[in-house]
């Protein structure tokens, strides 16, 4: 948290954005920031959408006791114009000994009483939902460092490949991780900590298999295989990332979250898909689908060696990619 001093703690706070866990995170570091400076701080909290203008007077008034005070407003989108007139003019000359934090959804409801704090001067703090899989792989790296660990990009990709994207759920695993290992994070440390989930290791050869990265994905079945995989749900992971690259590479080029209504899929494996879907054509997404079928049909089927099924399926699906890129 470094030296926090009274003059260090902004006197108005704008917490922007409807990512639940970066908004209430930033309300606790406040308290801590504050608590730091006066141990006796007076936090209080209000509803934006039951504050009158003669409370807003009563909680900004001088305290007679002296010490300092702050003020949490949540759902700030949810205030009336009065008390929006009231704290903006407040915000223009605020007490010194008063921390105003306010929160705020961050969308068109409300936006003037957002825009009217960032010109009065508040502190923004981003609390927005992160959109897209850079700014998820950033979030779990910012976590490990926050924590004095170091993580690698592909280590937070295998994370949350393993995990999802809810950022409770990742900032969780960032945690644990920490805990049980000696905070150098990389990829093997994350398969080895998540090898119990069936479905990361399918999709981890899937992806692999579709970027052409034939080392990466051999050596992820073989050793799915090894510590009991069954074979089933990787060969459905490899159609699965044939089909997604071929649907999302026929719906033309777009932005993931205007394609993600018409496609029915999340924005996020859109997205992914159009990075794998870069280097190949649709004659080789033909040959790709053919690849996963036959493969689905003998490892299902009941074939003599399922582990060579999927392995020739590896090697078949890169060769199309590769006849695509020619």
């Amino acid at each position: 948290m470094g030296d926090v001093t009274p003059a260090s703690l902004a006197p108005i706070l704008l917490v922007l954005g409807d990512e639940e866990l970066l908004a209430t995170r930033a309300v606790t570091e406040a308290v801590e920031r504050a608590r730091s400076v006066d141990a006796q701080v007076d936090v209080r909290e209000y509803q934006a959408a039951v504050l009158t203008v003669g409370e807003i007077a009563e909680m900004l008034s001088p305290s007679l006791f002296g010490g300092r005070r702050l003020l949490i407003l949540r759902s700030g989108q949810d205030a009336r114009k009065d008390l929006v007139a009231a704290l903006l003019a407040y915000a223009r000359n605020p007490d010194p000994e008063v921390q105003l934090l306010v929160l705020h959804l961050g969308g068109a409801k409300g936006k003037a009483f957002a825009d009217g704090l960032r010109s009065a001067g508040a502190t923004v703090v981003p609390a927005a939902k992160l959109k897209g899989h850079r700014e998820r792989v950033a979030f779990v790296r910012d976590e490990i460092r926050r924590a004095g660990g170091k993580c690698t990009d592909d280590a937070a990709e295998a994370l949350i490949a393993a995990v999802g994207n809810d950022l409770r759920e990742l900032a969780a695993a960032c945690s644990q991780l920490i805990a049980d290992t000696d905070g150098r994070i990389s990829a093997d440390t994350v398969s080895r900590y998540y090898r119990g989930r069936v479905e990361v290791t399918g999709f981890t050869v899937a992806d692999a298999t579709m970027v052409g990265d034939v080392p990466g994905a051999l050596e992820a079945l073989r050793w799915a295989l090894h510590v009991g995989v069954d074979p089933v749900p990787i060969a459905d992971a490899l159609a699965d990332g044939v089909r997604t690259v071929a649907r999302v590479a026929s719906a033309g080029r777009g932005n993931a979250y205007q394609l993600a209504s018409s496609l029915g899929m999340p924005a996020w494996k859109i997205e992914r898909a159009q990075r794998q879907g870069r280097g190949w054509t649709p004659e080789g997404l033909v040959r790709a689908m053919q690849v996963a079928a036959e493969c689905n049909a003998a490892v299902k089927g009941g074939s003599d060696d399922r582990a060579y099924a999927l392995e020739r399926a590896v090697f078949s699906v890169a060769a199309a990619r590769q006849g695509s890129s020619r």
